[in-house]
């Protein structure tokens, strides 16, 4: 297995790159199904429902389609570090929400739970409408990927259930905070919205947060997930999302740099807009404003590009063991104890 996505300008073919296994591309996953059965909803029912009722009313039903901000959209005009850069941006997101689409879907179809199943229904609804409407972007660069094959060829990592309720909990409200703050910033500077794709975010990202709810409610209606070793888990979840994050973007300057946006300072935004959120439901957040905090993920990024500088494996093993151990002293900063406010339900925040 790759351990890191190769530069962006090497990517020519998009349903290879969104295949390749690494630990900074999204991946797909599988869970425990039969665990899943015993999830119970039932402390928080009339959130629950209200919630489900939301999801019910489909409010963006007719958002995710294509109008004619669209015609004459030729990514060919784009300088071509820009283009490499969006492009990369592009796999990488139709890759998450189809991964999402694709496990939503397996759990819908493997359990009997009703609660989870009706979730996992309209979770599935909204990530492949999110897929296909990134796809039909990648269209224009002639470079779509193939989501029928990738379900198929991707290689399925196994997550348990837990696991997959901080990922995907975290990833949600994170996804919120990126896509709100960018459309705000391309509301302040419009000449800067290179992409039509960018006036859709301010409505995508209600689906985003949405979905984040759901996941904050079975948190909250199973609290064992929340206390004694699941803390530690917590608290490396957030540290593994905000560091592939701050990774990801620093890979991309000219994207950011065309969008008008410094990405160390979108980041900790983004950061701090996703920590705010959480304390919904994590018995504990990071610490950011911690001095070392700052200087590890810059040397998390620092690493991850001279890993994809080198072919030498010596030197890649060398440079791998100094990333895991930088990343085990961001994990053992200490974190902030939050205390759980009663009710669970947030609405998002312009």
């Amino acid at each position: 297995m790759n351990i890191l996505s190769p530069p962006p300008k090497a990517i020519d073919d998009a349903t290879s790159f969104a295949k390749t296994d690494t630990l900074l591309n999204p991946r797909f996953y599988t869970t425990d199904f039969a665990a899943l059965e015993k999830i119970d909803v039932t402390p928080v029912r009339a959130e629950w429902d209200a919630l489900m009722a939301e999801f019910a009313r489909d409010v963006n039903r007719g958002h995710f389609i294509r109008n004619e901000a669209f015609d004459g959209v030729d990514p060919k005009a784009l300088p071509s570090g820009l283009h490499a850069e969006f492009l990369h941006f592009l796999i990488s997101s139709v890759t998450a929400e189809f991964s999402g689409c694709v496990l939503y879907s397996e759990i819908k179809k493997r359990i009997k739970n009703p609660d989870l199943k009706q979730l996992m229904a309209y979770m599935s609804r909204d990530e492949a409408r999110h897929a296909g409407f990134i796809n039909d972007s990648l269209m224009d660069f002639g470079n779509r990927v193939n989501l029928g094959y990738l379900a198929r060829a991707k290689k399925y990592a196994y997550f348990s259930p837990k696991f997959i309720f901080y990922a995907t909990y975290l990833s949600e409200k994170i996804g919120y905070a990126r896509y709100i703050t960018i459309f705000r910033q391309l509301e302040r500077h419009p000449e800067n919205r290179f992409h039509p794709i960018f006036l859709w975010f301010r409505e995508w990202c209600n689906d985003e947060f949405r979905h984040g709810e759901a996941f904050a409610l079975l948190m909250r209606a199973n609290p064992h997930l929340l206390s004694g070793i699941n803390r530690a888990w917590i608290k490396f979840f957030q540290l593994a999302v905000y560091a592939t994050m701050y990774i990801r973007d620093h890979a991309r300057p000219e994207f950011h740099a065309a969008l008008g946006i410094d990405p160390t300072d979108y980041d900790m935004r983004v950061f701090r807009i996703t920590a705010e959120i959480s304390k919904q439901v994590f018995p504990i957040t990071l610490d950011f404003e911690h001095p070392v905090f700052r200087a590890g993920l810059d040397r998390l990024s620092d690493l991850t590009k001279r890993m994809n500088a080198t072919r030498n494996p010596v030197k890649r093993l060398v440079l791998q063991t100094q990333a895991g151990a930088t990343f085990l002293r961001l994990f053992l900063l200490p974190g902030k104890s939050e205390a759980l406010p009663a009710s669970v339900r947030m609405s998002p925040a312009w």
